[in-house]
């Protein structure tokens, strides 16, 4: 992985491509299993989330590739990448997915549970898509990283 690259537009559409599909099917999930909304409520959420995440998932990628330098500081381990993942992930995913819920009416408690399911689950899912995003960026050539296996 390149730790400073430029901006290059394959590696802004895998991480557009990334974030879109996972974040789609992973909130449906979490907002009809979890959070008890109908299944009308979370297809406007994940409606709404598309262009959200179109606008944020290159400056996520920037921010995640940034957490991913700091802990590698610490420990070039992969518990340590898998801690990171899901650092940036929770952190930088929280107060947009509350936005978002927030925007299509769902009520304070959905909120407040969507939210915290997703940083509960997030444990899981930060290190998921951190690999998600990896195998993406591998298949859109993105420098750096297609050439890893």
């Amino acid at each position: 992985m390149k730790s400073r690259a430029p901006f290059c537009i394959r590696h802004a559409a895998a991480d557009t491509f990334a974030m879109v599909v996972f974040c789609f099917i992973s909130g449906m999930i979490i907002e009809i299993l979890i959070s008890g909304m109908t299944f009308q409520q979370s297809l406007a959420s994940r409606t709404l989330s598309i262009p959200v995440n179109i606008a944020i998932a290159w400056p996520y990628g920037v921010f995640r590739d940034w957490v991913l330098r700091q802990g590698a500081k610490v420990s070039t381990s992969g518990l340590m990448k898998n801690v990171s993942d899901l650092v940036a992930y929770v952190l930088f995913q929280s107060p947009v997915y509350a936005g978002i819920l927030l925007a299509v009416g769902a009520s304070t408690e959905q909120i407040i549970t969507a939210v915290t399911s997703n940083a509960i689950i997030s444990c899981g899912m930060g290190v998921l898509y951190g690999y998600f995003l990896d195998m993406c960026r591998r298949w859109f050539k993105v420098p750096g990283y297609y050439q890893q296996a």
